[in-house]
């Protein structure tokens, strides 16, 4: 797989990364207006969320978003060197796994990512910026469906 364009992808995270509970909060919000049924897979202390926005406002959701924010971080930090990130990806896929993700919905994630990407750079998310998220995160999505493997 060739290797995503590293400038246009650690310039557009500077923007992100300065408000990464806002953004990811963005991401999200996105999420459960293309997949609505991704929403009880978030529980905490047995607790169902009654709507998206009940969700996205819980000090743990909360807590969620940051993690999600520093796996992306990660990524960019080591977007020339993914494959240091491998095992813990992997790792990262069996969770998600364990909680009932399914593999599918990692398309509808990055759509998010995408879309939370274009509402926080505007006219600064170019079609080459785009592809180079698109291709980094087919990479992290790749390291993760390892988690999936002997399922």
């Amino acid at each position: 797989m060739e290797r995503p364009e590293p400038e246009l992808i650690r310039q557009s995270w500077r923007a992100v990364s300065r408000s990464p509970l806002e953004h990811g909060t963005v991401l999200f919000a996105r999420l459960f207006d293309l997949e609505p049924d991704l929403l009880p897979l978030f529980q905490y202390n047995c607790r169902q969320f009654s709507s998206p926005e009940d969700c996205l406002s819980s000090p743990e959701f909360l807590d969620h978003i940051r993690k999600v924010m520093l796996v992306i971080d990660a990524a960019v930090t080591n977007v020339e060197d993914l494959s240091s990130l491998e095992e813990y990806l992997a790792s990262l896929g069996r969770k998600h796994r364990a909680v009932g993700v399914k593999l599918s919905s990692f398309s509808t994630v990055g759509e998010s990512l995408l879309y939370m990407l274009e509402k926080c750079l505007g006219p600064a998310f170019t079609p080459a910026t785009r592809a180079a998220w698109s291709q980094l995160y087919g990479a992290v999505v790749q390291a993760m469906s390892r988690g999936w493997e002997g399922q």
